[in-house]
């Protein structure tokens, strides 16, 4: 690959990650206005809580605290799946126990949970890079790189020695 290959290559990867940026800080905008409604939503239950207490009145809450709970239930969801699109951009997934992993991950690093096989991807060779790969530690069954801190391999699932 010609040196203009490469600058080309560079460029195009950096506008990607530029394009991948925007659109994650547009979504975590989005999920901020949504996490602020559902404030709103609280505080108007607890104002109108309060209200119906001094006023002996907590009877005619039912209505209200039914309305805004299904308010808030919606916008929960709705932040839930602008959470997922961002994990998709990212390329990630989350486990079971909540936490992040890359998405080719088989087991779970935290929890050992195994995660369902994706259809293989086709992968295009990439030339060798100069970069230098710090190796943390290996898995003792299958030989995978694991993080120092994983608790269980994410390619096989066995359980790390500490």
């Amino acid at each position: 690959m010609g040196i203009f290959d490469k600058l080309k290559d560079g460029a195009t990867k950096a506008a990607d990650l530029a394009k991948d940026s925007m659109e994650i800080a547009k979504i975590n905008s989005q999920i901020s206005n949504k996490r602020k409604e559902i404030e709103k939503s609280y505080l108007l239950i607890g104002k109108e809580v309060y209200k119906a207490y001094t006023n002996k009145e907590m009877d005619a809450l039912e209505a209200l605290v039914q309305e805004q709970s299904d308010l808030i239930r919606g916008l929960e969801e709705e932040v839930e799946q602008l959470e997922f699109k961002i994990r998709q951009i990212k390329d990630e997934k989350e486990c079971v126990c909540g936490r992040v992993v890359p998405m080719d991950t088989k087991f779970c690093p935290s929890c050992g949970h195994k995660f369902e096989e994706l259809p293989a991807i086709i992968e295009v060779a990439e030339e060798p890079s100069d970069e230098t790969l710090v190796v943390l530690k290996h898995c003792s069954s299958c030989d995978a790189i694991v993080n120092e801190n994983d608790q269980f391999c994410d390619k096989c699932g066995n359980p790390l020695a500490p």
